[in-house]
């Protein structure tokens, strides 16, 4: 059993994260684990364990409105998705540096989490940063039918279901958490336009050009939400000076990844590699 405890996050605005931080022996080097949209911060678990065992503390949480940082009802929550990296973000890494006091913290961004680090109003304590299938949400970049899927999902469901129901309702339909109402909507329309978020006018987008940590951005070959099409979009707009890396599964003896199966179980191979890159740093 790996050494973890619950915590708690305040936010600049006062609000509250939920997470957990499993403690290496040596808490020098800190990794924070910003997760996918709508998935709660268990699910990498098992990945924050093998980072774990490498030596390297891991902070797990869930983003304002998700699992462990959700409030009783989402109905009338006010929270919009640009809050996870303009508000959470940054508390996860005042709160590292606050209680850890480390030499090196490390981002690792899985879709969402690594599509807004750099909307972060001071990066400079980010020492490296790795992203697997950080895409850009554009319909029209997604695999085969797929953008058809995510055109009729962002174009109709989701503000439709919003309106509804006051927040999205997604645990119904997938394997996935509920969304606030806000956090819904902006990533929906987000998703309708070719410069995704980077044509969100109400965005200090400026921040994105002082992220200047190294960046390694994966993308993976059976992904048909982020294909690499989404991400080479996404790290050309937002992190260009990053190294791109493509993983098809079979390279590695494993039969599918697809958008999550980074962080399952079976990936250690490409954990190691993961691990290697980020100590480099």
């Amino acid at each position: 059993m790996s050494e973890s405890e619950t915590i708690k996050i305040t936010a600049e605005d006062g609000y509250v994260l939920g997470g957990t931080l499993l403690r290496a022996t040596d808490s020098r080097r800190v990794v924070i684990v910003h997760g996918a949209t709508a998935v709660p911060h268990l699910f990498y678990r098992r990945f924050a364990e093998f980072l774990q065992s490498r030596g390297l503390s891991v902070l797990l949480y869930d983003f304002r409105g998700i699992a462990a940082s959700a409030p009783k009802s989402l109905k009338g929550f006010a929270a919009q998705c640009s809050d996870w990296g303009m508000l959470d973000m940054p508390a996860t890494v005042a709160w590292v540096q606050k209680n850890l006091s480390p030499e090196r913290i490390y981002f690792v961004g899985h879709s969402a989490g690594g599509q807004q680090a750099g909307l972060l109003e001071d990066a400079s304590m980010v020492d490296a940063m790795l992203t697997v299938c950080a895409q850009s949400g554009y319909w029209r970049l997604q695999g085969g039918w797929q953008k058809f899927n995510v055109l009729l999902q962002v174009g109709l469901v989701i503000p439709l279901l919003v309106r509804l129901v006051g927040y999205l309702p997604w645990s119904r339909f997938a394997k996935a958490e509920d969304l606030p109402a806000g956090v819904a909507l902006q990533w929906a329309r987000w998703c309708r336009h070719r410069d995704y978020l980077h044509h969100d006018e109400t965005l200090p987008l400026e921040r994105f050009r002082r992220f200047s940590a190294p960046v390694l951005a994966y993308s993976i070959d059976d992904d048909h939400w982020g294909t690499t099409a989404a991400v080479d979009a996404l790290t050309a707009s937002s992190y260009p000076h990053a190294e791109r890396r493509h993983i098809v599964p079979k390279v590695y003896d494993i039969d599918r990844l697809g958008h999550m199966g980074y962080f399952r179980p079976g990936s250690e191979r490409l954990w190691v590699e993961a691990v290697d890159w980020l100590v480099q740093q």
